[in-house]
């Protein structure tokens, strides 16, 4: 795992205060990104067919867990969660500069396209 400054390594041995705890679920989101970096390096350097089956797997489950915490993050800081919208916005800015589009999958997620630029 990463090495941040922490205070709360280990047992946590009173209650976080509201500020503590978004900074421990930035140290959770580092955690799971350096994870998932971690288990995609073991993918790419593996032949075996079921470990690489089995380590992607685990991976996903690290990105649904960023997921989950940066979730968690917006709601505990709206005014965070105000600065990614607008790094979010930056890039959809960039995308369309870029003629790439982005289209919902039919699980109502984003997916972007290189839309007209095939023909081209």
């Amino acid at each position: 795992m990463a090495s941040f400054a922490n205070p709360f390594t280990g047992v946590v041995p009173r209650k976080m205060t509201r500020e503590e705890l978004i900074q421990a679920i930035r140290l959770d989101i580092a955690g799971e990104l350096e994870a998932i970096f971690i288990y995609d390096a073991h993918v790419q350097a593996t032949d075996d067919p079921v470990a690489k089956k089995v380590i992607a797997d685990i991976r996903d489950e690290e990105k649904a867990h960023v997921g989950e915490l940066m979730s968690l993050l917006r709601h505990l800081d709206p005014e965070e969660a105000e600065h990614f919208a607008e790094g979010e916005d930056e890039v959809r800015e960039m995308l369309e500069q870029l003629n790439i589009v982005e289209k919902k999958s039919p699980s109502g997620k984003f997916e972007s396209t290189i839309g007209s630029l095939i023909g081209k």
